[in-house]
């Protein structure tokens, strides 16, 4: 099934066309990967999918058109994003912040402010935030680090609990703008039996933007490269990452670096 298809995205900056007639489609439970050179417009893609940017085109997200929907109308429909800097509240606690993360999406009547007058729905949907809360903090393994702040985690244990708090909220697809960047070797390599582990769990459609290529073919099903704004080549990894316009856009056409690059 189909959960996010995308036709005709294309946006400009002044004269500058960052995006010119891009298509995406994300099945649910695949994991697609897109790539490119810095510039190529991949992280305006997703501004452009999530509503941050304005774009023409069209967005449809579990068969529903999101084209008009606000930002937060589309998280509610079940798109969620990260970013390359995990946007946490640093002064808050693993748990406060997994918890804090299923706000939005809990039930009429059940928000914190109902919690504080004492309603019966709001404790309800309390204690059911607490418990998917604690939940995912065994599924993540973050168990040792529950009761810690934020801020005094590294940035790979950062990005565990920022992708935590998205999965929190159900989504339909999410879209990661490149999960490893800054984080060590060793949790990079922890990174693709994680995200695997989410695909197969949640059976969520995963985009990923991504720098570190074996990552990527690691994880990815089927590929989207990117260059100037337009997509130049789409399909299973292998043969995207050989296409010869991808090998250009990533190596010009000097024979001798091609020949380096293997």
């Amino acid at each position: 099934m189909t959960v996010l298809e995308a036709t005709g995205i294309a946006v400009a900056f002044g004269g500058v066309k960052a995006l010119q007639g891009v298509d995406i489609t994300v099945d649910a439970g695949e994991i697609v990967g897109i790539i490119g050179a810095n510039g190529a417009g991949k992280t305006t893609l997703f501004d452009c999918l999530t509503g941050i940017t304005p774009c023409s085109g069209r967005v449809v997200l579990g068969g529903v058109d999101v084209t008009t929907a606000s930002v937060h109308a589309r998280a509610r429909a079940g798109l969620g994003r990260s970013f390359q800097d995990a946007r946490l509240f640093h002064s808050m606690t693993v748990l406060d912040t997994l918890r804090t993360a299923s706000e939005p999406h809990r039930p009429q009547g059940s928000s914190l402010l109902g919690t504080l007058l004492g309603g019966k729905a709001a404790r309800d949907g309390e204690a059911e935030a607490t418990r998917r809360a604690n939940e995912l903090v065994e599924v993540f393994s973050l168990g040792g680090y529950r009761d810690k702040l934020v801020g005094e985690l590294s940035t790979g244990t950062r990005r565990i609990i920022d992708l935590a708090c998205l999965l929190i909220q159900r989504p339909k697809v999410v879209l990661l703008d490149e999960p490893s960047s800054g984080i060590a070797q060793r949790e990079t390599e922890a990174l693709a039996p994680l995200l695997t582990r989410v695909r197969d769990e949640l059976g969520c459609g995963l985009v990923l933007i991504e720098h570190d290529m074996p990552l990527v073919l690691s994880l990815a099903t089927r590929l989207y490269a990117l260059e100037t704004g337009r997509v130049i080549a789409e399909g299973a990894p292998d043969d995207v990452v050989r296409d010869p316009a991808v090998v250009r856009s990533y190596l010009g056409d000097d024979p001798e670096a091609i020949n380096r690059s293997g």
